[in-house]
Protein backbone atom coordinates (compact mmCIF):
# COMPACT_ATOMS: atom_id res chain seq x y z
CA UNK A 1 0.00 0.00 0.00
CA UNK A 2 2.84 2.34 0.64
CA UNK A 3 4.84 1.46 -2.69
CA UNK A 4 8.34 1.56 -0.77
CA UNK A 5 9.76 -0.96 0.37
CA UNK A 6 11.73 0.09 3.05
CA UNK A 7 8.73 1.75 4.77
CA UNK A 8 6.69 -1.22 4.16
CA UNK A 9 9.51 -3.01 6.25
CA UNK A 10 9.16 -0.22 8.78
CA UNK A 11 5.35 -1.11 9.17
CA UNK A 12 5.81 -4.26 9.18
CA UNK A 13 8.25 -4.03 12.56
CA UNK A 14 6.50 -1.75 13.81
CA UNK A 15 3.22 -3.68 13.51
CA UNK A 16 5.03 -7.00 15.03
CA UNK A 17 6.09 -4.72 18.15
CA UNK A 18 2.68 -3.36 18.63
CA UNK A 19 0.80 -7.14 18.69
CA UNK A 20 3.94 -8.34 20.83
CA UNK A 21 2.99 -5.01 23.37
CA UNK A 22 -0.72 -5.94 23.53
CA UNK A 23 -0.53 -9.89 23.69
CA UNK A 24 2.02 -9.33 26.81
CA UNK A 25 -0.59 -6.72 28.22
CA UNK A 26 -3.43 -9.05 27.84
CA UNK A 27 -5.10 -6.89 25.00
CA UNK A 28 -5.55 -9.90 22.59
CA UNK A 29 -8.46 -12.04 23.45
CA UNK A 30 -7.92 -15.63 21.68
CA UNK A 31 -11.61 -14.92 20.59
CA UNK A 32 -10.06 -12.17 17.61
CA UNK A 33 -8.81 -13.79 14.05
CA UNK A 34 -4.78 -13.48 14.83
CA UNK A 35 -4.42 -12.15 11.02
CA UNK A 36 -6.83 -10.28 11.04
CA UNK A 37 -5.88 -8.56 14.22
CA UNK A 38 -2.55 -8.17 12.60
CA UNK A 39 -3.81 -6.62 9.55
CA UNK A 40 -6.35 -4.25 11.81
CA UNK A 41 -2.68 -3.28 13.28
CA UNK A 42 -1.13 -2.76 9.90
CA UNK A 43 -3.90 -1.32 8.62
CA UNK A 44 -4.09 1.62 11.30
CA UNK A 45 -0.29 1.89 10.82
CA UNK A 46 -0.79 2.31 7.11
CA UNK A 47 -3.30 5.24 7.50
CA UNK A 48 -1.17 7.11 10.17
CA UNK A 49 1.44 7.19 7.27
CA UNK A 50 -0.84 8.35 5.03
CA UNK A 51 -1.96 10.93 7.12
CA UNK A 52 1.37 12.30 8.24
CA UNK A 53 2.26 13.02 4.96
CA UNK A 54 -0.97 14.15 3.24
CA UNK A 55 0.07 17.68 3.37
CA UNK A 56 3.04 16.63 0.95
CA UNK A 57 1.46 15.04 -2.53
CA UNK A 58 4.60 14.61 -4.23
CA UNK A 59 4.25 11.36 -6.23
CA UNK A 60 7.75 9.74 -6.84
CA UNK A 61 8.59 7.80 -10.57
CA UNK A 62 10.58 5.63 -7.97
CA UNK A 63 7.17 5.04 -6.12
CA UNK A 64 6.23 2.26 -9.26
CA UNK A 65 7.48 -1.40 -9.79
CA UNK A 66 9.46 -1.62 -12.87
CA UNK A 67 9.53 -5.92 -12.94
CA UNK A 68 6.42 -6.05 -14.10
CA UNK A 69 7.64 -6.31 -17.44
CA UNK A 70 9.71 -8.91 -16.93
CA UNK A 71 7.14 -11.45 -17.60
CA UNK A 72 6.81 -12.92 -20.23
CA UNK A 73 3.31 -11.47 -21.12
CA UNK A 74 4.82 -8.01 -21.80
CA UNK A 75 8.45 -9.21 -23.89
CA UNK A 76 6.54 -8.21 -26.98
CA UNK A 77 5.92 -5.08 -25.93
CA UNK A 78 7.50 -2.17 -27.59
CA UNK A 79 9.55 0.33 -25.27
CA UNK A 80 6.68 3.12 -26.32
CA UNK A 81 3.90 0.82 -24.95
CA UNK A 82 5.65 0.43 -22.19
CA UNK A 83 6.03 3.90 -21.32
CA UNK A 84 2.15 4.67 -22.59
CA UNK A 85 1.40 2.11 -19.73
CA UNK A 86 3.38 3.03 -17.28
CA UNK A 87 2.04 6.81 -17.65
CA UNK A 88 -1.28 5.40 -17.52
CA UNK A 89 0.04 3.60 -13.72
CA UNK A 90 1.32 6.79 -12.79
CA UNK A 91 -1.64 9.38 -13.49
CA UNK A 92 -4.05 6.65 -11.84
CA UNK A 93 -2.42 6.32 -9.03
CA UNK A 94 -1.34 10.18 -8.37
CA UNK A 95 -5.20 10.45 -9.10
CA UNK A 96 -5.86 8.08 -6.45
CA UNK A 97 -4.39 10.29 -3.89
CA UNK A 98 -7.14 12.77 -4.32
CA UNK A 99 -10.06 10.55 -3.21
CA UNK A 100 -11.67 10.97 -0.05
CA UNK A 101 -10.22 8.72 2.72
CA UNK A 102 -12.71 6.14 3.00
CA UNK A 103 -12.42 5.53 -0.72
CA UNK A 104 -8.90 6.05 -1.15
CA UNK A 105 -8.28 3.20 1.62
CA UNK A 106 -10.83 0.80 -0.15
CA UNK A 107 -9.07 1.08 -3.95
CA UNK A 108 -5.59 0.86 -2.02
CA UNK A 109 -6.58 -2.20 0.00
CA UNK A 110 -8.41 -3.91 -3.24
CA UNK A 111 -5.86 -3.34 -5.75
CA UNK A 112 -2.52 -2.41 -3.86
CA UNK A 113 -2.74 -4.64 -0.70
CA UNK A 114 -5.24 -7.27 -3.30
CA UNK A 115 -7.62 -7.77 -0.50
CA UNK A 116 -11.36 -9.32 -1.27
CA UNK A 117 -14.26 -6.89 -0.48
CA UNK A 118 -14.98 -9.35 2.87
CA UNK A 119 -11.55 -9.00 4.09
CA UNK A 120 -11.58 -5.09 3.49
CA UNK A 121 -14.65 -4.78 5.38
CA UNK A 122 -13.14 -6.63 8.52
CA UNK A 123 -10.41 -4.31 8.47
CA UNK A 124 -11.95 -0.76 8.08
CA UNK A 125 -14.71 -2.31 10.35
CA UNK A 126 -17.36 -1.93 7.87
CA UNK A 127 -19.84 -3.89 6.32
CA UNK A 128 -18.94 -5.74 2.73
CA UNK A 129 -21.85 -3.59 0.98
CA UNK A 130 -20.36 -0.33 2.67
CA UNK A 131 -16.92 -1.36 1.26
CA UNK A 132 -18.52 -2.20 -1.98
CA UNK A 133 -20.18 1.37 -1.96
CA UNK A 134 -16.90 3.27 -1.41
CA UNK A 135 -15.64 1.54 -4.11
CA UNK A 136 -18.39 2.00 -6.51
CA UNK A 137 -17.98 5.73 -5.34
CA UNK A 138 -14.57 6.09 -5.70
CA UNK A 139 -14.44 4.48 -9.66
CA UNK A 140 -17.21 6.76 -10.19
CA UNK A 141 -14.88 10.16 -8.73
CA UNK A 142 -12.03 8.52 -10.65
CA UNK A 143 -13.57 8.91 -14.12
CA UNK A 144 -14.64 12.14 -13.11
CA UNK A 145 -11.16 13.42 -12.48
CA UNK A 146 -9.95 11.50 -15.96
CA UNK A 147 -12.96 13.82 -17.56
CA UNK A 148 -12.07 16.99 -15.96
CA UNK A 149 -8.13 16.66 -16.19
CA UNK A 150 -9.09 15.70 -20.14
CA UNK A 151 -6.72 12.36 -19.35
CA UNK A 152 -6.43 9.79 -22.07
CA UNK A 153 -5.38 6.99 -20.06
CA UNK A 154 -6.24 3.83 -22.90
CA UNK A 155 -3.10 2.09 -24.05
CA UNK A 156 -2.77 -1.06 -26.18
CA UNK A 157 -0.47 -3.65 -25.30
CA UNK A 158 0.72 -6.55 -27.42
CA UNK A 159 -0.03 -9.52 -25.74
Amino acid sequence: MVRKPQLAEDILQETFIKAIKSVKEGKYSETNRFGSWLMRIAHNLVIDQFRQNKQYRVVSHNDFPMDIFSTPRFAEATVEQRLVYERVLYEVRALIDFLPDDQREVVMLRFYGDLSFKEIAEITNVSINTALGRMRYALINLRKMVKEKNLNLEFEMAW
